[in-house]
C-alpha cells in the first residue's frame, strides 16, 4: 500500500524523455504544479498539454520549487545538468531538494553529493525500475540513496510515482548499487530467454504453447514474460528499454566489482555479448532484441559450416 502522497507542491522536472514525461504526468495528476525542461520541444509541448509550465530557464525553476526531479540518459548529461555553469547544484540554493531517477555509476553519485553538500543543497540518488509501462500506470520501484531527513521530505512525492519505495541507506550510492545488481540479473535473464527461445524453435517447439508451459513452472521470470509477450512474440521491437541502455548499466556494474576488489568471470562475459550486440546495430531497439541476434547468428553460421563443407 502506498503511503501519503504531496499535493499542491511546486516541483521541477528535468528531462522529458520516455521515463521522464509520465513520472512528470503523475505528480501533475495529484494537483502540483510541475515546471518541465527538455531539448525535445515536442516533449515540453506534451507536458504544456499535460497541464505542466515550460519555458522557464532552470534558473528560474530554482527560485520557483523546493524539489526538482531529473530523469536523463548518460552520464555526461547528468553532469553538465548538475554542475555545468547553469547547473543544478551551481545556482542551488540552500534547502532545495534534487533527487536523480537517472542510472549513473556511483562515483558520479558520490561526487555530485559532495558539491551538493557544499551548498547545504539536498540530494538523493533515486533510481528507478519498472520501465515505460511502470512510470505510465506509477507502479515503479524506487531505490534512494542518501540522507534519510531528505528522504522523508520528498517521500510524499516518491509515493506518487512507484509502489515501492526504499529507503537503502544513506549512502549516496546505495540504491544506485541495488539498481545496477538488479539490471545485471535482467541482462542475464535476458540473454537466458534468448537462447532458450532459440533453442526451442530449433526443436520444432512452439513459443506460445511454451510460454504457457513455462509460466507454471520454475523457468518463469518477470523478464521473460516482458520480452516474450510484448517483443518476440509481435516481432517488434520499439525500445521500452534499449539494449544500449542495459550495456551501459552492465558495464557500470562490471565497475562497481572492480571497486570492491570482486572478479564476475560469468557477467563478463555477458558484457561482452551486449557489446557485440550494439556493437552490430541492435543498440538502439528494446534489449529483447538479443533473440533476434542469437537467431541470426545461427543463420550465419550455419551458411558459413554449409560453404566450408
Amino acid at each position: 500500500m502506498k503511503g501519503a502522497k504531496m499535493m499542491g507542491e511546486k516541483i521541477g522536472f528535468i528531462g522529458l524523455g520516455n521515463m521522464g514525461l509520465p513520472m512528470a504526468q503523475s505528480l501533475l495528476s495529484e494537483g502540483n504544479e510541475v515546471y518541465g525542461v527538455d531539448l525535445n520541444k515536442d516533449a515540453e509541448a506534451a507536458l504544456l498539454r499535460s497541464g505542466g509550465v515550460i519555458g522557464l530557464s532552470i534558473n528560474n525553476i530554482i527560485k520557483q520549487v523546493n524539489f526538482i526531479f531529473t530523469s536523463l540518459p548518460s552520464m555526461k548529461a547528468v553532469e553538465e545538468i548538475y554542475l555545468g555553469e547553469e547547473g543544478l547544484i551551481t545556482k542551488g540554493r540552500e534547502g532545495i531538494v534534487l533527487i536523480d531517477t537517472s542510472t549513473v555509476a556511483p562515483s558520479l553519485n558520490q561526487k555530485l553529493a559532495e558539491e551538493a553538500k557544499k551548498k547545504r543543497i539536498h540530494f538523493l540518488a533515486a533510481p528507478v525500475s519498472g520501465g515505460v509501462i511502470g512510470a505510465e500506470n506509477r507502479t515503479l520501484t524506487i531505490m534512494v540513496g542518501g540522507p534519510k531527513q531528505a528522504f522523508e521530505q520528498s517521500q510524499p512525492l516518491l509515493n506518487i510515482l512507484g509502489e515501492n519505495i526504499f529507503h537503502v541507506n544513506e549512502h549516496i550510492e546505495s540504491g544506485t548499487a541495488v539498481k545496477l545488481i538488479n539490471n545485471l540479473l535482467i541482462g542475464f535473464y535476458t540473454a537466458g530467454v534468448s537462447e532458450a527461445l532459440n533453442l526451442a524453435e530449433k526443436s520444432n517447439i512452439n513459443l506460445a504453447q511454451l510460454f504457457e508451459m513455462l509460466n507454471v513452472s520454475y523457468g518463469q521470470s518477470r523478464i521473460y514474460e516482458r520480452n516474450y509477450k510484448s517483443f518476440i512474440a509481435n516481432e517488434d521491437y520499439r525500445p521500452g528499454f534499449t539494449l544500449q541502455l542495459l550495456n551501459k548499466d552492465l558495464g557500470f556494474a562490471l565497475d562497481l566489482a572492480k571497486e570492491h576488489e570482486l572478479q564476475l568471470p560469468v557477467s563478463e562475459l555477458l558484457l561482452n555479448i551486449y557489446k557485440h550486440a550494439e556493437n552490430e546495430g541492435y543498440g538502439s531497439q528494446d534489449m529483447a532484441v538479443l533473440y533476434e541476434k542469437v537467431k541470426n547468428d545461427q543463420t550465419k553460421n550455419a551458411k558459413e559450416t554449409g560453404m566450408k563443407e
